[in-house]
């Protein structure tokens, strides 16, 4: 359906603006993929910059749906009739959720960047309160500070990058007069031409042939930023550069091996030593991390982070940033958050033998197999639990839920033709589907079990058995899950009413099937009321999973009450780590 113009930059821009965005990222992320041969030929720079961008979608979606239900239900709720009644929420709520979704959800080095790309416009746009639109001069100017705040944000700029890209950009955009539409036609031209510059600045871009995959894909949001203000969707831009004279580090008179689509970019050749020996030294992990910590902190961090390894992003700010380094020695990197702050949602990547740092950037060929299950977890100790099970897993922090793109790529990472997803919470139900979806029109057969907790998901994975036909299989794995009655222990954030009464915040809640049974203040206390309510109805196998915060001695006392009051009931106990809840319980 064609887009609306969007006459000014206000929320509903912004709106319009990622969801298009995220549709060209998605049509290009393979080929943004296959041509990613710089920092590291790793081939996921599309598949980064979707995620990214998935998130920060998502966190628009959700200040508007906000805005949306506060006036269908709250006190401004029939207020008035005028115009102003039904207004879209304020640019700098739409600014600041668009620029802080992509802060929590950026990937890779090129996500990274793209998130403090939006936050730079946000900084401009949404400061103290901000005007509820902006027009071409104000575009301008966040075009420019989103390009200066970027190339602030990585320890050491290298020209021929998407830093490059995006200061072409915002110098075109200061050349431009009129409205918004013409500054975003005149950025994205000026960025076209700077990518197709890209070729000649490195040579790992000129032995493939091809543009910066960064690059590519900000041409891809500033494309979808076009379409925003003029309707117009720009002509798309080849990824196989012209010839041009290289002018970067490394650059070579001749170089006859150019890529073509379908093949794989980033091929080394005996005569560029430069390139190759980078490849065969580079660092052997990509750590991504969440911190919270203070200004001071964090410069101490960059120090430190930069004298260990290459590719150091930081950005973001107000107490939340977003590290991304290359390094050797992973655990260091993590050492190093700690003691600036508190890292979370840690990501660590290795560029295995054969994959970012093999000789001619070439991945090893492996067949698929033939059946892989994709769970989601909510804690480190599960992940570990399901990933020696056999399984692929997603890391759910609390407040975090992982996006549907996230989803795809781990099913993609398991690389099977057939695969059982688990997504463990009742709120994924529309994200897994959405997924499964996906990885279907990809070619991948795949059954999604409803698992409304993790400890259904661990019943499934316990009886999965891949030699069997599928069918069979999901079968067995649904009935196991179902079997399966979840309860949990939490601590209330907030007064609220239940099921059980009201609330406060600070109460111990224990809820059953998703619905709060008991309130009280002791959690072992609550603890064994839930677990006496559901072995009420029979049982004969306890699942304990311990958060982090959970009392030392409650999964003790859980079993010596199980094991004198129940006959035949077996109990067993997990860490689950940071998994949001204090204790979670299964009953099969």
């Amino acid at each position: 359906m064609p887009q609306v113009p969007q006459t000014f930059f206000d929320a509903l821009a912004v709106r319009t603006w990622c969801g298009l965005a995220l549709d060209a990222l998605g049509r290009a992320r393979e080929e943004i993929d296959a041509i990613n041969v710089y920092p590291v030929a790793d081939g996921d720079t599309g598949t980064n910059l979707y995620l990214t961008l998935e998130s920060a979608s998502a966190a628009v979606e959700a200040v508007f749906t906000g805005h949306e239900a506060r006036f269908a239900t709250g006190p401004e709720a029939g207020a008035g009739t005028g115009p102003g009644d039904d207004a879209p929420p304020a640019l700098a709520d739409a600014l600041h959720a668009m620029a802080h979704g992509a802060l929590i959800g950026a990937r890779g080095n090129s996500g990274t960047i793209l998130a403090q790309l939006l936050r730079g416009m946000a900084r401009v746009l949404a400061g103290d309160g901000g005007p509820p639109h902006t027009d071409g001069p104000g575009l301008r100017l966040a075009l420019r500070s989103a390009a200066d705040s970027a190339r602030r944000a990585v320890a050491h700029p290298v020209e021929g990058t998407v830093l490059t890209v995006a200061s072409a950009a915002a110098d075109a955009a200061d050349r431009a007069e009129g409205d918004c539409g013409a500054v975003a036609r005149a950025a994205y031209e000026g960025a076209r031409t700077a990518l197709a510059a890209t070729t000649g600045q490195l040579a790992a871009l000129a032995r493939a042939g091809v543009v910066d995959a960064g690059g590519r894909g900000l041409l891809a949001v500033l494309a979808a930023l076009v379409e925003t203000f003029t309707g117009q969707t720009p002509p798309p831009v080849p990824v196989a550069a012209p010839a041009v004279p290289q002018t970067g580090p490394g650059a070579e008179a001749d170089r006859p091996d150019r890529w073509t689509p379908g093949a794989p970019a980033g091929d080394a050749s005996p005569d560029c030593p430069d390139d190759a020996a980078t490849a065969d030294a580079g660092p052997a992990f990509e750590v991504i991390y969440l911190l919270e910590s203070d200004d001071e902190a964090v410069v101490r961090l960059r120090g430190r982070l930069d004298a260990l390894g290459e590719s150091l992003v930081v950005v973001g700010g107000d107490g939340l940033w977003n590290v991304h380094v290359h390094v050797d020695d992973a655990g260091a990197a993590v050492e190093a958050g700690v003691e600036a702050g508190r890292p979370h949602r840690i990501r660590i990547t290795h560029f295995g033998a054969g994959d970012a740092h093999t000789a001619r950037g070439a991945r090893p060929a492996h067949e698929r197999a033939e059946r892989a299950v994709v769970a989601v977890v909510p804690g480190e100790g599960l992940a570990e639990l399901c990933t020696g099970a056999g399984a692929t897993t997603v890391l759910a922090r609390p407040g975090e839920p992982p996006a549907s793109g996230e989803l795809v790529e781990a099913v993609r990472r398991a690389h099977a033709r057939e695969v059982v997803l688990l997504p463990n919470d009742a709120e994924l139900r529309h994200v897994a589907a959405a997924a499964a979806e996906q990885a279907r029109a990809e070619g991948v057969r795949v059954a999604l079990i409803p698992t409304r907790s993790a400890v259904q998901g661990l019943a499934a994975l316990a009886v999965h058995q891949p030699e069997r036909r599928f069918d069979e299989d999901v079968v067995a794995m649904t009935s196991a899950a179902g079997a399966t009655r979840h309860a949990e222990v939490t601590v209330a954030e907030r007064q609220s009413w239940t099921m059980a009464g009201i609330c406060q915040a600070g109460d111990v809640l224990g809820l059953i099937e998703g619905d709060v049974a008991v309130i009280g203040a002791d959690v072992t206390a609550i603890a064994e009321t839930v677990l006496d309510r559901m072995l009420a109805a029979g049982g004969e196998l306890v699942t304990l999973v311990l958060g982090d915060g959970a009392p030392e001695d409650i999964a003790e006392h859980l079993e010596a009450r199980v094991r004198e009051t129940y006959l035949a009931v077996d109990t067993v106990a997990y860490r689950g780590g940071r998994q949001g809840a204090l204790l979670l319980i299964g009953v099969e």
